[in-house]
This record gives structure tokens, sequence and C-alpha cells, in this order.
């Protein structure tokens, strides 16, 4: 992948279907962000079948048809949520209006599953909270940085085998491209894309729970700024943030909009995991001036020092989870109090955010 394709990541797997063609068919609207590519290929790659897709811009229905050849163009929105066979919407809006969908396709009877961030104020989250709790609907979320990296579902398998102990600490560094020429406008307008902590924050702030195995955190420190962008004074380049879990585990994460043009891919992504017994590193993307594949997990512990390039072993099992959740209405994918949580610690790190000068 160039370091020019951050906006449209969309990876590839190999497919380990849990259904058969037809049994779980979904939809795919508001084509605003190209994670939608990402989200629709770890479904399909599971077995779930593409009938509909909708968007206002025929340009972005027509590029997604081409992905998908098996979708039909539909009329309207409202077409999608009439249909009985539809299972689950995928969408990927302009982030503050991803709530309000959300309840809307909740409301037809259908789950739903939105890119991150999944909101822009606690108002929206307390809405859908409300709307998944009456209808028995999914608010399913794509935390891709963990759900849909080879690496990092790599090392959650290493702490759920003992690898390293209790995990007591996690810190995450996040930087990205910003390439703002490629960026719609509502990208550089805080009301819609709610600031740095919110967007790619959510996703630090969900590998920590679910590293540590904490169900809630509180937000110790968080800070913003703008330090190289004053063309576009609303967006944030630079976040970082402090957490404690409610079992003491620790996190500290830094996100960023400052990968160099040198790097040769869109961001150089890291995990540490400290545990009792070990540590994890994950470098996700990259592994700089050496290995240009991604995938790498390097570990220690008290058997020796261990590396493994994990690209195309691992496979993506969320994808297939969620389809049998939503299937036999169970939460093995992710439950619902965590999706929220890490929405909802996202928001407050956002909200308490000293601004840097």
């Amino acid at each position: 992948m160039s370091k020019k394709d951050g906006m449209n990541y969309a990876p590839k797997g190999n497919a380990n279907r849990v259904v058969e063609k037809g049994e779980f068919v979904i939809a795919a609207m508001r084509l605003d962000h190209g994670h939608i590519y990402g989200m629709c290929n770890g479904l399909t790659e599971a077995g779930a079948e593409v009938k509909w897709v909708y968007d206002p811009n025929p340009e972005r229905v027509a590029k997604f048809i081409e992905a998908y050849p098996e979708a039909k163009a539909a009329e309207s929105e409202e077409q999608i949520l009439a249909d009985p066979e539809v299972k689950l919407v995928a969408a990927a809006a302009v982030p503050n209006e991803r709530g309000p969908l959300g309840c809307k396709v909740m409301e037809s009877g259908k789950d739903y599953f939105t890119d991150k961030s999944p909101f822009t104020t606690m108002e929206q989250l307390e809405q859908a909270k409300e709307v998944a709790a009456r209808t028995g609907q999914k608010y399913m979320v794509y935390y891709s940085e963990r759900i849909h990296v080879e690496s990092a579902v790599y090392a959650g398998q290493l702490i759920e085998q003992g690898a390293i102990g209790r995990v007591l600490q996690v810190s995450n560094f996040a930087p990205h491209l910003l390439n703002a020429p490629s960026r719609p406008d509502w990208f550089f307008e805080k009301e819609k894309y709610g600031g740095i902590l919110c967007d790619i924050g959510s996703h630090q702030i969900e590998q920590f729970l679910y590293y540590t195995g904490n169900t809630d955190a509180e937000v110790v420190r968080s800070q913003v700024a703008n330090y190289t962008a004053p063309d576009y004074p609303e967006l944030e380049d630079f976040g970082d943030c402090m957490l404690v879990g409610e079992n003491g585990s620790t996190q500290y994460f830094r996100v960023d909009w400052l990968t160099p043009d040198g790097l040769g891919t869109w961001g150089d992504g890291r995990a540490f995991i400290q545990g009792t017994e070990g540590y994890i590193e994950v470098r996700k993307y990259i592994d700089i001036a050496r290995d240009g594949e991604s995938d790498h997990v390097y570990w220690a512990n008290g058997e020796g020092t261990f590396h493994e390039a994990v690209k195309g072993k691992v496979g993506f099992p969320f994808f297939g989870d969620l389809i049998l959740d939503c299937l036999n209405r169970t939460e093995n994918a992710m439950t619902q109090e965590h999706a929220f949580k890490a929405a909802e610690l996202c928001l407050i790190a956002q909200e308490k955010a000293v601004r840097l000068a």
C-alpha cells in the first residue's frame, strides 16, 4: 500500500467463510470515507453478500459497484431499509452523521456497522444507546487498527495465551499521513470530524480496553494542538492522552497527522504492551528501515525473545464472528458495551483536552 492510500485503507485477507451465499445479506450506504471498502472486504470475505449500495454521489456508487459487482444501486436509503433480506447496513458517513444514521438503521430492524469514530457528541452516543437497547439491534464499530490488522490480532492472541502475564500498560503511537489536498472539506471542520482524539483516538482507547480487559477507565490528561497546518485552523494535527483502567492498568497514546514524506507508507503505527511476565511490540504497517512489509510482532518473556511476521497468517476473525453474532444474537466479535465504552472515553478525552499553543 502506498503512502497516499491512507484514506482508502482497505485490507484484504484470506477468506474464512462462516455462511454460504445468500445467508447474510448486507447493504452499504454513505460512502464518505474509503474505510467502507475495508468494512465490506472483511464482511464479504466471511461470506456476506452485498445486495445494495446507496450514496447521493453517483460517482461513489459507480466506484463501489466496480469493487462489488453484485451490488445494485438503490434509489434511496429508504429502499434499503425497507428490504427484509438486508440484515446489516455498513456505512462510512461524515462522522457527525454516523450516530443519527445508526439510529435510523436500528429503528428499521437492521444491525448497523459504522466506521470510527462512531459519534462526535455525547448526545449522539446516549441516543444510540437508547435505540440499541429498545430495538435489540447492534451498533458495531469498525475499530480497524485492532480488528483489521493481523499483527494487532496476533498480539491479542498472545495475551489470551498468557505469553506476557497480566497486562499492566499499553502505549499506542498512531501517526497518519495528512495529504490535505485529497481530503474532503468536512475533514477540516471540527463540528463534523469531532477532533483528533475523538477520531484516531477512538482506535487507541478501544485497543487499551481490549488488551487489558477493562470495561471502564478514567481519562487522566489529554492534549491537542495544531502545530503544522495554519491553513486549516480547525484541524488538530496532534493529540495525546493518558488513561487509568478500573483494574489499575494504564495507557498513554499519541495520535498525529505528521507522517513524513520519506516513510514509504501512510503511518508507522505501533503498540507496546507491558505485562507482568514480558512485553510485546506490534509494528503494524512497516518495520522502519528494515522491512517494508506490515505486521511484525516482537515479544519477550521468561522463555526468550521472539519475532513473528504474521501478514497473511492470522486473518481477521472479527468479521465472521460479527456475522454469526447478527444471526445468532450473540456477542463474540465485540460486546455492545465495549463498542460504546470506547466511544464514550474518546469523547471524554476530546472534551477534556487542553489546547497546546
